[in-house]
């Protein structure tokens, strides 16, 4: 299996890089060129097999509207700014079709949008003039409370039957951690059945990207409320994504994550 020319035989490393201010996470922002090219460089000499970024928040429980010039402004300094330093596929993560096209004319290469083609409604279109693979978030309504993964799934799959209208013919799903927020269960109760079922997605037959690091779901189960003190959670739910079937792992901590995800992936191959 294969994702935007990168061998899925193994799981995969994305790194994360935030330009936007308003991220929940703080240290994953970069404003400066230079320590921008210096933390995508230092990334893929890491581990990392492609870099993520973000030119708007998309945490769902954070204020994080700005005007789609800011971000379009943003997302192609950025793209453009690492382009010529990193040799790995660039994904952009926006649910702003305008973003996704203006960065992949910049240099990027995949289009990760945390709506599932849902939001945007020329988000598929740009995707697929551009020749660029996908990457879709199970996004839209809570339907079925006492279900998360089946729940997951059935939102997955509307989002697949929209990529393959278009003819996109390179989709990785995510099963969206943090972003399903019912009253109840709890999130990360939510999140952590969904993580612990990770399997049942294979059925896809598409590459699993699964993003866990530094999340609310980790501070509420651990205690920690500073983004900053959640990495021994965040290797944690990493290792248990990639023993249930992960392929890329999406982190702002890429050397740390690589480690932890070769130790799940060799004790993997020793399961029945």
């Amino acid at each position: 299996m294969k994702f935007a020319g990168v061998d899925l035989s193994e799981p995969r490393i994305m790194g994360v890089i935030n330009v936007s201010p308003e991220s929940f996470y703080k240290g994953s922002v970069r404003n400066d060129e230079e320590k921008l090219i210096e933390t995508a460089v230092k990334m893929v000499k890491d581990g990392a097999s492609f870099i993520d970024i973000g030119a708007k928040s998309t945490a769902p429980y954070l204020e994080t509207q700005i005007p789609v010039e800011e971000e379009v402004k943003r997302a192609v300094w950025a793209v453009k700014a690492i382009r010529d330093h990193v040799d790995v596929p660039i994904s952009i993560d926006t649910t702003n079709a305008r973003v996704a096209e203006e960065a992949l004319k910049a240099g990027a290469d995949i289009v990760n949008d945390v709506t599932g083609l849902k939001g945007d409604p020329r988000m598929a279109e740009i995707a697929k003039d551009h020749g660029a693979p996908v990457i879709v978030c199970a996004h839209g309504e809570v339907r079925n409370l006492s279900d998360p993964v089946h729940t997951v799934m059935d939102l997955l799959k509307e989002s697949l039957v929209i990529a393959e209208k278009y003819g996109i013919e390179e989709i990785a799903i995510d099963p969206a951690i943090g972003f399903l927020r019912p009253e109840w269960p709890p999130w990360y109760e939510w999140d952590s059945r969904v993580l612990a079922n990770l399997n049942v997605l294979k059925t896809f037959g598409r590459p699993i990207l699964v993003g866990v690091s530094r999340k609310s779901f980790i501070g509420a189960i651990t205690g920690r409320k500073d983004p900053a003190e959640r990495l021994a959670g965040s290797l944690s739910a990493t290792a248990i994504a990639v023993f249930n079937g992960a392929h890329i792992i999406r982190t702002h901590d890429v050397r740390e994550t690589l480690d932890t995800v070769k130790m799940a992936a060799f004790i993997k191959r020793f399961r029945p």
